[in-house]
């Protein structure tokens, strides 16, 4: 089966800025379902094996995109570092819901698309975007969520968030890079002036899609406990679980094998599973 790639596609958003865009795909004459990627936390679309898993979806009959958050360090001349941390200290949640709402407007429109079956599959803090996103718009049918969290609430505390509100920002080192990765106060106050809209609790229950949790038991970054509150919120989905699986199911940047890691390979084909079975029927 031949698949067609096309990567680093510009999407225009005017209300944040330009940003980078993937789709992979098969030449079928069908018009096939649109599966949109959603990295989290200090990702991006290139990170890891995330190519080996657009290319299992689209072998799978699907119309697999991702992309990078406008705000998310990468830029356009450089998607695969980030190059831009003043970016990144000025991203935040209106700013990830926008450029995800601008991808799904742009790739709906594409002629090989079924604008009907739109799902979205969000890892990490793109899980509770993804979340947010299903529910506001109706659009979306499907919502795989991976080591997703179950709050956006996610800052510093007490002391910490003080001395953050009074200097106007912290710095978190990436661990891979080394860089020290700043976070501006205004991140917060996005958050406080949105918080109804950014409450993924209330979002988990009221979504009207089909939703598929899957974590790790081992996640050392986002707790599996975040999991089972999902399910419980939303007592229609489905939760999987991977025993001893981590945060990023295996996968590590670079990732120069040519298959996927053992867990994520069960993800990918866990996810195809669920929306073979439980939208596209």
């Amino acid at each position: 089966m031949q698949i067609t790639k096309k990567q680093n596609i510009i999407i225009s958003n005017p209300e944040t800025r330009d940003f980078l865009a993937d789709s992979f795909f098969s030449e079928t004459e069908q018009k096939l379902p649109l599966v949109i990627f959603v990295h989290g936390y200090k990702g991006y679309k290139d990170w890891g094996a995330w190519n080996l898993m657009a290319e299992k979806f689209a072998k799978a009959g699907f119309f697999f995109v991702k992309f990078n958050f406008s705000h998310n360090g990468t830029t356009v001349e450089n998607p695969h570092e980030f190059a831009d941390l003043e970016a990144f200290g000025n991203n935040n949640y209106s700013k990830e819901l926008s450029d995800l709402g601008t991808v799904i407007d742009y790739f709906v429109k594409n002629e090989k698309v079924d604008a009907d079956k739109i799902i979205l599959i969000g890892h990490s803090r793109g899980g509770g975007i993804s979340i947010i996103k299903s529910f506001e718009d109706e659009r979306i049918n499907g919502l795989i969520t991976l080591a997703s969290v179950d709050t956006l609430d996610r800052f510093p505390k007490n002391e910490a968030f003080e001395k953050w509100k009074e200097a106007g920002v912290y710095y978190v080192i990436n661990g891979r890079t080394k860089q020290e990765m700043p976070h501006y106060y205004q991140f917060y106050e996005d958050f406080e002036n949105n918080f109804h809209r950014f409450d993924v609790e209330r979002a988990t229950e009221m979504a009207k899609v089909h939703y598929l949790i899957i974590h790790g038991t081992d996640d050392e970054a986002v707790n599996v406990k975040s999991a089972e509150h999902l399910h419980i919120l939303n007592p229609n989905s489905e939760l999987y679980l991977i025993e001893k699986a981590n945060h990023t199911f295996g996968a590590k940047e670079p990732w120069e094998e040519e298959q996927l890691p053992k867990d994520l390979h069960e993800v990918t084909e866990k996810c195809i599973t669920f929306i073979t079975e439980r939208i596209l029927c």
